[in-house]
């Protein structure tokens, strides 16, 4: 199933993603099913005007972003492919929805694009092993981990390169039944392909990533980890319209901003 959360002027609401024929329709449910069972309350919203998506989770605790977990990306970055996972974190005021401006921070002049695919967490996953890994796992959305290149190499850690708002674009929804080993991650700007990778490439695959995370933190239910981005990787500038996609999910798709 696919899990949209979204808005139409009100409080924030979850509903399940319908396609039917050219149509998609949200199945309204009666709570955060993060925490309620999956329960629709009957109302069906045709998704268009009037509608609009929000990122699907607003992680409670912690983004965990994974750094160089592809091999080409780290060799295009100049740097050595990782032994271990390279981790860091991201607050969840970075976190926008789909169609949300990515705006250019003020301290930087070279932002740059990174299409993932991102994980959430279902149920609370301390030291487990990269067998059980999957069951904690609730399901697979799209992230851009638009990173400010120039802090990222003056500043000596990456939480104000990676970490400002808007940095962490999430959406359009989360599919609980994809199997992420095998799909391919893509980026666009302005509609010319940027970045055309697969999972199956990634340097530490999901399991491992979940189990590696879970020795060193908690984590909780609505926690996001970020799996790394294939080789690719530029820069936006405002005006700019980015998309991320991840098969088998969707796009994400973001415009750039700078405020003035």
């Amino acid at each position: 199933m696919r899990i949209a959360r979204f808005t139409t002027g009100d409080d924030p609401r979850y509903a399940l993603v319908q396609q039917e024929g050219d149509r998609t329709y949200l199945a309204v449910l009666t709570g955060d099913p993060l925490y309620m069972p999956v329960t629709p309350t009957g109302e069906r919203i045709e998704l268009g005007d009037g509608v609009r998506l929000l990122a699907p989770v607003i992680p409670r605790s912690k983004i965990v972003a994974v750094g160089r977990n592809y091999a080409d990306h780290a060799k295009e970055m100049g740097n050595d492919v990782p032994t271990s996972p390279l981790l860091f974190l991201k607050p969840n005021t970075s976190v926008v929805g789909p169609d949300d401006p990515i705006v250019l921070p003020d301290f930087s002049q070279e932002v740059s694009y990174e299409a993932e695919l991102a994980i959430v967490i279902g149920r609370l996953a301390k030291d487990v092993s990269p067998e059980a890994a999957p069951g904690y796992v609730l399901g697979c959305t799209v992230a851009n981990d638009v990173t400010a290149r120039d802090a990222q190499r003056t500043d000596g850690q990456w939480a104000r390169a990676k970490g400002f708002d808007s940095s962490c674009p999430l959406g359009p929804w989360i599919d609980t039944d994809l199997n992420p080993e095998d799909v391919g991650v893509r980026s666009r700007v302005n509609g010319e392909v940027k970045q055309d990778g697969r999972t199956s490439d990634m340097i530490f695959d999901i399991p491992f990533l979940v189990s590696y995370i879970s020795e060193a933190m908690t984590l909780l239910p609505g926690d996001v980890i970020l799996t790394g981005t294939p080789a690719g990787v530029g820069l936006v500038d405002a005006g700019d319209r980015v998309e991320c996609e991840v098969e088998g999910i969707g796009v994400l798709s973001n415009p750039v901003v700078r405020r003035v």
